[in-house]
């Protein structure tokens, strides 16, 4: 995984492109009307990580290179997408291609803001987009249902297997429940991996919220309430931000947004909770490396052993890998330097089976 990549998602005028435009400072054109965002806009931002600024002044690096996110933001869908409505099946293709799903939700109540569907109902909203990305899996799930039919006959049992796979999930998009709540082991879920079922997609719900709710809407906002009940049945996360506070943010100095976050009782953007839960969702950590040239975070996913986040950095590394140096982050800042850490006996060499720990600062030996 080099970026991670989310989809943002919502019904149209619940405020995906004033979120995007914040998350990005890339102009998607935010208009009060559906469909104002007709290509998929990609930014990418950074992970914020206070570690690389330590590394930074510690090495003198030339250059700091953070970990990032790639969002695509995905034109409003309908009611009827999947059978070709507002913008139909063509969006579907975007989100077939990123890792997670960010869920729009309107929030907020604004009689100058309309809503596609009449009023403000956060549950409704989501069945509506569930509904079509279950409808739109359902599509491609019967064609590979009838492909495997006559694959079968010739007694391919691995084509049996897959059949009997996809008859379980195609029972669960019938009731417009989505193929992640159907339980698959990973060697099942290896087996359909090709078909990038939309539904299989880990999922995080953003509830966008008034201005003036951003310290109060985790608690006391009803929406909000609903839609986390909802989430914690299928297991799914929540994110509570206000799309405007963030573009405004989006337009201050780093000086200027802490300041602007400390008044509204803050300590991070919506943005940088919205990266954080992404990350948890899939299960990924970031290592780092650092020196003169550069200090830089990589993105793994939790589990990840040595040569393989080695690779990361250059394929001859997990081809050559002899070794790697670790030292724990706050050891190396406690002491200084890494030569001060190895005479504590706090930089270890590990070998081929050691697991990746999230703030590892490592060098890699290699010989290719």
């Amino acid at each position: 995984m080099s970026n991670l990549e989310v989809g943002i998602v919502g019904l149209p005028n619940v405020g995906k492109s004033t979120l995007f435009n914040a998350i990005t400072k890339a102009g998607a054109e935010a208009a009060n009307f559906p469909f104002c965002t007709i290509e998929p806009n990609v930014g990418v931002v950074a992970v914020p990580d206070l570690r690389l600024q330590v590394l930074h002044e510690m090495y003198n690096s030339k250059k700091t290179t953070p970990a990032s996110v790639r969002f695509v933001d995905i034109a409003g869908l309908v009611k009827g997408a999947s059978k070709g409505e507002g913008l139909g099946n063509k969006f579907l293709e975007h989100i077939r291609q990123v890792d997670a799903v960010a869920h729009v939700v309107r929030c907020f109540d604004d009689t100058n803001i309309t809503h596609v569907e009449g009023s403000i109902d956060p549950l409704r909203d989501i069945d509506i987009i569930q509904t079509e990305l279950c409808l739109a899996d359902l599509e491609i799930v019967e064609k590979r249902i009838m492909k495997l039919a006559k694959i079968a006959k010739s007694g391919s049992k691995e084509a049996r297997v897959e059949d009997e796979i996809l008859r379980r999930i195609k029972a669960s998009l019938d009731e417009a429940k989505p193929a992640r709540q159907v339980e698959l082991t990973d060697d099942e879920l290896e087996m359909i991996k090709e078909m990038n079922l939309l539904t299989l997609k880990p999922t995080l719900y953003v509830c966008n919220v008034a201005e003036d709710e951003i310290s109060t809407a985790w608690d006391e906002n009803a929406y909000v309430q609903k839609v986390k009940e909802f989430a914690a049945k299928e297991g799914a996360q929540v994110v509570a931000i206000s799309a405007k506070v963030e573009s405004e943010i989006a337009e201050l100095d780093p000086e200027e947004a802490k300041a602007f976050l400390e008044d509204l009782g803050e300590s991070e953007s919506g943005l940088d909770r919205l990266i954080k839960a992404a990350f948890d969702l899939l299960g990924l950590q970031t290592f780092l490396t650092a020196g003169p040239d550069e200090c830089r975070a990589w993105t793994i996913v939790k589990g990840t052993k040595a040569p393989q986040a080695a690779g990361k950095i250059h394929t001859d590394f997990e081809r050559g890998f002899i070794r790697a140096e670790v030292v724990n982050f706050d050891d190396l800042v406690a002491n200084g330097s890494v030569a001060a850490a190895r005479e504590k006996g706090l930089v270890r060499v590990e070998g081929k089976d050691y697991v990746m720990q999230n703030g590892d600062v490592v060098n890699f030996r290699f010989n290719v």
